[in-house]
């Protein structure tokens, strides 16, 4: 019994520093990206000469914000306990699930592209090799991933409305922004930075709720001691 009452008061703790840290790692990783590749779709890839190195500090930073994404939801599924709702949780994962692979596999063909120029500069500047996996990252990122990263917080917000694991007007906030990403076009620069903002939101009301019992229980112990 003492354990699993532990493991329920780490719970919360771990989620939200899983999100901050997740929502600090993809932030500093779209930064980069953003200011160092142009938004055209259609660009010749003359980044590869002044900014690969830029580039490449972006991607290493992708894996490990994975690693916190999926840290984030197990301890949020933890949190939610035996008030998950199955439909819900099967969409919850799934959009998580299909997020982080098509964030991973875009890294992966950006990476093979500076890869492949390291190889062969000549060749791969303006190639149909280079427009390919230029044009298959945007539109994964800015269409795909962002749809999937609406769905998900459309998912998360429904949950807390249902069961209460968050404040209600998280909730909403949560489904104003997920609007935005879903009816988003794809030329919508920055776009991507509303998903690691509302993570960042939820883990920190997370950390602070957690927080506050202690505080209420530490506020009232002396009053106990005097009766």
């Amino acid at each position: 019994m003492p354990d699993t009452t532990a493991g329920r008061l780490r719970a919360p703790r771990a989620a939200a520093i899983a999100g901050i840290l997740f929502s600090l790692l993809l932030t500093a990783s779209i930064v980069l990206l953003r200011l160092a590749v142009p938004a055209d779709p259609l660009e010749a890839g003359i980044w590869l000469t002044t900014r690969a190195s830029t580039v490449a500090v972006a991607l290493n930073l992708i894996p490990f914000a994975g690693i916190a994404f999926l840290w984030f939801i197990g301890v949020l599924r933890d949190r939610l306990g035996e008030r998950e709702d199955r439909f819900f949780a099967t969409v919850f994962l799934g959009s998580g699930l299909l997020f982080l692979a098509m964030l991973f596999f875009s890294a992966a063909v950006v990476g093979g592209l500076i890869i492949a120029y390291t190889a062969d500069q000549a060749r791969l500047l303006g190639s149909p090799t280079f427009a390919l996996g230029r044009a298959m990252t945007y539109e994964i990122m800015n269409v795909y991933a962002v749809k999937m990263a609406g769905v998900f917080m459309i998912v998360t917000s429904t949950l807390a409305l249902r069961t209460g694991f968050l404040a209600r007007w998280i909730a909403f906030v949560g489904f104003v922004l997920a609007l935005s990403l879903l009816f988003s076009g794809r030329y919508v620069e920055w776009i991507l930075m509303v998903f690691p903002v509302w993570v960042l939101l939820i883990s920190l009301y997370i950390l602070i709720d957690h927080a506050r019992p202690k505080t209420a229980k530490r506020g009232t112990q002396p009053s106990e001691d005097r009766t």
